[in-house]
């Protein structure tokens, strides 16, 4: 074989494989510019995707800045999650089941005359509570107006609150108008519902028939300091007790008080007040017995001025959702100054009359899971030693005034609840009641639920 055979024999392999080779390196080329293409289209969505997260991060700041003090902010931004649906509705239904030791019909505040407020225990077995609905909206860019209406399980539906308040007041005012539970102290202003306990602490029962609404106008200062101080004043009909609605022009009670409250470190928190009360009353009248037993109506008129100091702690430890406790105290002193009027319908005698009443409560709250929080009240009454002119002058014995005698009513209370939602309370509490004039203590029961739907707004600090 010559030389040349094998080398034509090379060259033309060559050319047969030629054409593989380049099919192969076209294949390359195109997967190569599909890796391109899908990179290029990730680059953008990522893009994209980064430029909406900073949009996102910059509206959260933005909704994290004071607004601007306005004198009339533009209607769109009086709009919320409040007022999406015009008007906002909520309505809570609550109930409990009642034992006591003792007959719940026997039971009065011993040492004060009647408010005709007061719960007492309450009748025994099931019972329907009270049910609240509350309407509420933002009426214009200058008002908000709230209605809150209770039923009660007797089916009477009684007007609790209805009011205007002003929204675009300058320098930290603020206008309230209508019925409304007044500001003074710390737990009249509280719901039904959002009580930490089933019942109110006895001086408030004693001094105010459970709750004290006011029909008339509230004004609030909040001043603008890095502490939280708050001062404010109303001025009333006075158609709420200790006062009655005397049918005349003007104010016949008046309501000042101040709050000052701050943080100390990063899980406690703090306030304080302070409020005194001026109201008047023209024959409020109550039911007592004389000396024989026969029931007799007395009359009180005068005036009654009361101080009132209250004070609460709150400790949240990290996530407030899973541990929280909360102290809580009220002290109250009252003195009335004016004429006490003995059987009204009969013999209708009438002298001076003074007295100073004192009461208050402490107690304690702590939520030791998500779910779960027990409780401890103590609350306490001193009836002072009274005044009565016509027994004084010894026109009648003592004995006339069986509602009067120097009493110390006192209760000790103990509650569990758990709280499966934010809409769902169910609570059992029990008690050692000694608020009767004979001292005996009675003991009890009471298992409560309390349910809420709609839009229900926050509660109070």
């Amino acid at each position: 074989m010559t030389p040349v055979r094998p080398i034509v024999a090379l060259c033309a392999l060559g050319l047969a494989s030629m054409p593989s080779f380049a099919a192969t390196a076209d294949d390359a080329a195109g997967l190569r510019a599909e890796l391109d293409a899908l990179k290029a289209d990730y680059a953008t969505r990522i893009g994209a995707l980064e430029a909406r997260i900073a949009q996102l991060e910059a509206a959260a700041s933005n909704a994290r800045q004071p607004a601007p003090a306005a004198s009339a902010p533009p209607a769109d931004a009086t709009r919320s999650a409040a007022t999406a649906f015009n008007p906002a509705i909520s309505l809570i239904i609550g109930g409990s089941y009642t034992a006591t030791s003792r007959n719940p019909d026997d039971w009065r505040l011993a040492g004060f005359m009647p408010a005709g407020g007061e719960t007492g225990p309450g009748d025994r077995s099931f019972n329907l509570g009270e049910s609240e609905l509350t309407l509420a909206a933002n009426v214009d860019p200058y008002f908000s107006a709230t209605m809150t209406a209770a039923i009660s399980g007797e089916n009477e539906i009684e007007v609790e609150e209805a009011f205007f308040r002003t929204l675009a007041l300058p320098a930290g005012f603020s206008a309230k108008g209508g019925r409304f539970f007044s500001a003074f102290g710390y737990l009249n202003e509280v719901h039904a519902h959002a009580w930490d306990f089933v019942d109110q602490p006895l001086v408030y029962q004693a001094f105010f028939g459970n709750q004290m609404a006011q029909d008339g106008l509230q004004v609030k200062w909040l001043a603008p300091t890095d502490l939280f101080l708050e001062f404010g004043a109303e001025a009333g009909n006075g158609d709420a007790f200790p006062a009655t609605h005397r049918q005349r022009n003007g104010v016949n009670a008046t309501a000042l008080f101040a709050h000052v409250g701050g943080d100390l470190g990063v899980a406690t928190s703090w306030r304080a007040g302070a409020a005194w009360l001026d109201q008047r009353a023209t024959d409020r009248a109550y039911d007592d017995i004389d000396a024989l037993g026969n029931p007799v109506i007395d009359a009180f008129s005068g005036t009654a001025r009361t101080w009132i100091f209250d004070a609460v702690l709150k400790w949240t430890p990290g996530d407030a959702t899973r541990r929280q406790l909360k102290l809580q105290g009220e002290y109250m002193r009252r003195s009335e100054r004016g004429a006490l009027a003995y059987d009204v319908d009969a013999l209708d005698l009438a002298g001076g009359y003074r007295s100073e009443q004192s009461g208050w409560y402490l107690q304690g709250v702590y939520q030791f899971n998500p779910r779960w929080r027990a409780g401890l009240r103590y609350d306490a009454l001193d009836s002072g030693a009274s005044f009565i002119g016509l027994v004084d002058d010894g026109t009648l014995p003592v004995g006339a005034f069986p509602r009067l005698r120097v009493a110390d009513p006192d209760r000790v209370s103990l509650m569990l609840d758990w709280n499966p939602s934010e809409f769902t309370r169910l609570r059992v509490q029990v008690s050692r009641d000694e608020a009767r004039a004979d001292g005996d203590p009675d003991r009890q029961l009471k298992l409560q639920y309390l349910h809420g739907i709609g839009a229900h707004g926050a509660h109070k600090y």
